[in-house]
């Protein structure tokens, strides 16, 4: 069914006289005429009939009606949400690690929004799963535009661009040998019990590097994915642990101790995929807070 013909149909719907909807449509009226008479054709049934010198719909042609101005209405709508994206509005998924979510990335996205007043743009956050393996591979399936997670190595699909990052400190119980410093070494931590992040962290080849360069073992008797949930653990008197220092800190039972040999910190990287259209609004966004980030800055 041509599409032009259901325009057709409709403006001689509404104005009920060939001439005057032919001039609207800019057509001849043998033009108009030959269209319409397609449709009935194809459909079968009578659509209009004569009355003086209008035509009317038929009682079929009053049906027909109700769905094509539904129709070309739905298209109307979708041709202005997408000529609206084009130009740099619209919907962004963004994912990312929930330990940012106290002030750096509410700042962001306030900024952004700021500078795009023009733009109906709309994020649809996303949290739940707090690893930066599942991030990234939500940002591969497509699930999400864009993303800050760790990085993660053998991801050659991803772009992982350095935005901030977190110093690292050990935290431990207010009782605890090491809570009367307020700065240590790292191999000061050997002797006692740690709990570490899993395997599937992002930031367990983070911890691990920081004790393999500096020499340094450390005893994991619990593993556990979130750094929060580390951190609680701690305060419960589990164990130590090395972490990034977050803002949650301060509102625990906890002793938090800096590093005075260890000079990696936790980075955050923007995540996006390289083989995956981004639409102008996630582009923006990007490049956005490329612009306005330092990889060297330190975020709680």
């Amino acid at each position: 069914m041509n599409l032009q013909h259901l325009k057709y149909f409709d403006v001689l719907a509404r104005e009920q006289h060939y001439t005057r909807s032919s001039k609207l449509l800019n057509v001849t009226q043998p033009s108009l005429s030959n269209a319409i008479a397609s449709l009935e054709d194809e459909l079968g049934i009578t659509l209009f009939e004569k009355k003086g010198r209008n035509v009317v719909l038929t009682k079929p042609g009053k049906i027909f009606q109700d769905y094509v101005t539904r129709t070309l209405g739905t298209l109307d709508d979708g041709i202005e949400t997408i000529t609206k994206i084009s130009k740099g509005s619209g919907f962004i998924s963004f994912a990312f690690l929930p330990v940012l979510g106290t002030t750096f990335v509410p700042k962001l996205v306030r900024d952004f929004h700021n500078a795009h007043q023009d733009q109906e743009i709309l994020f649809d956050f996303h949290t739940s799963s707090g690893v930066s393996k599942e991030i990234v591979d939500g940002i591969k399936n497509m699930h999400y535009d864009i993303g800050i997670a760790s990085y993660l190595p053998d991801e050659p699909s991803i772009e992982f661009l350095p935005i901030a990052s977190q110093e690292l400190v050990v935290i431990a119980p207010l009782d605890h040998p090491l809570a009367q410093f307020d700065a240590i070494y790292l191999e000061q931590t050997q002797p006692y019990e740690q709990i570490g992040f899993s395997k599937s962290s992002g930031l367990r080849n983070v911890i691990d590097e920081v004790f393999q360069k500096n020499n340094c073992s450390y005893n994991i008797v619990y593993e556990v994915t979130v750094d929060q949930v580390i951190a609680g653990l701690v305060s419960q008197g589990f164990g130590i642990a090395v972490v990034p220092n977050m803002y949650i800190l301060k509102h625990l039972p906890l002793k938090t101790i800096h590093l005075k040999n260890v000079m990696l910190d936790r980075s955050f990287y923007l995540v996006t995929n390289k083989d995956a259209y981004l639409t102008p609004a996630v582009i923006n966004f990007k490049e956005f807070v490329v612009a306005h980030s330092d990889s060297k800055e330190i975020v709680y």
